[in-house]
Formats: structure tokens, C-alpha cells, sequence
């Protein structure tokens, strides 16, 4: 049933562009700064990972096709651009830091994840409906996104259960917002757009 969808082939493809735009290339450009002794860099690649780990998240709440995982993986893709341009500070030091093909790399990395996110929330959208209608999430159109997740949990949690792959996912996501809360109603008060200020 899941072949008639004729998009299975796009969200596919997107499956493997975020592995690579969201996992393989960061962590190449994190031990490459940490090499380079690039502290700003360094940063805000850190805060990258905090803020994508959303993501992960979402692939385990997908195993289990929690509807909310369609929320969180929305939330993920608008979060992320916003993260890689909100510090005023560590966007400075980065603009001043001597031409270098690591600095060259990051930019371009991080123009091109900017453009696959914004795309990818607004190609999204349609699709939050599922987390709200236990009908539409057994629809052909709502089921095809939890092909890859279910794929990923055969290669890496071969005999765990859906359900408790899906009870870690909730977990972090209670994480998630509790700190994120903690950022937006205090930190972010007190640090503004300053990522080293304490």
C-alpha cells in the first residue's frame, strides 16, 4: 500500500540528505575545529548538536509512530537554522577568523543547511496533520515516514521493542523542552543573543 505514495522515493532521499547534511558532515567539521583549535567553530557546532538532537529524538518517537513525532520533527528543522544564526558573538568571531578551508567549508555547510531546513519545514507542513487524527496516521501518506526509523531501528535495535524505543524517545523529548524552557525563560533572558556571556 505504502508504494502507491508517490513521494516514497523524495522522502527517502531526504532520509539520507539529513545524514548527511545533519550528521556525517558535523561531525567531520567538529573534530576537524577541534583539530584546527577553532573555539567558535567549536561552539557552535556544540550548540548544533544540542539543538538537532531533536531529531534523534524524533527517529525513536517514529519507531513507536508516536503522532507527535510529527511536531517534533517540524520543530527540529525550524530550530536548527535558528541556532546556526542567533549568536552575535560566535557569528563575528567565525566572519573574522583568517580565510582557511575549514572556515570556507563551515559556511558553506551551514548556508546549505539553512536552505535544506527552511525547505524541508515548509515541504513538512503537510504533514503535521497526521499527529492529529489517529485516521490520517494510518494513511499511506503519514505511514511512509516511519520506513526509514523502522529501517534504522533493524540495523541498530534489532531486539528492542518498538515500545521502548518509543518510551526513550518521550523521555527525551520531556529533556528536550524542560531545558529548552529553562533556556527561553531564563538563560536567554540574562545572555541575550551571546553565546559565551555567562
Amino acid at each position: 500500500m505504502q508504494n502507491e505514495v508517490w513521494f516514497r522515493q523524495l522522502v527517502w532521499i531526504d532520509y539520507r540528505l539529513a545524514v548527511l547534511f545533519l550528521m556525517l558532515i558535523p561531525i567531520i567539521l567538529l573534530i576537524w575545529a577541534y583539530v584546527q583549535k577553532s573555539e567558535a567553530i567549536q561552539r557552535l557546532l556544540m550548540i548544533y548538536w544540542r539543538v538537532s538532537s531533536l531529531l534523534a529524538i524524533t527517529i525513536y518517537l517514529m519507531i513507536a509512530q508516536y503522532p507527535i513525532s510529527f511536531i517534533s520533527g517540524l520543530i527540529g528543522l525550524i530550530l536548527i537554522p535558528i541556532s546556526l544564526w542567533f549568536w552575535v558573538d560566535l557569528n563575528d568571531e567565525i566572519e573574522y577568523l583568517p580565510s582557511s578551508p575549514l572556515k570556507l567549508t563551515f559556511r558553506s555547510w551551514r548556508w546549505a543547511i539553512t536552505f535544506y531546513c527552511i525547505l524541508g519545514a515548509i515541504a513538512f507542513v503537510p504533514f503535521v496533520s497526521c499527529a492529529f487524527s489517529s485516521t490520517a496516521l494510518k494513511t499511506p501518506e503519514c505511514l511512509v515516514w516511519f520506513e526509514a526509523p523502522l529501517l534504522f531501528k533493524e540495523y541498530f535495535h534489532h531486539n528492542s521493542k518498538h515500545t521502548m524505543l518509543g518510551f526513550l524517545g518521550i523521555v527525551g523529548l520531556v529533556i528536550y523542552v524542560l531545558y529548552l524552557s529553562y533556556f527561553v525563560l531564563v538563560k536567554l533572558g540574562k545572555q541575550g543573543r551571546s553565546a559565551t556571556q555567562q
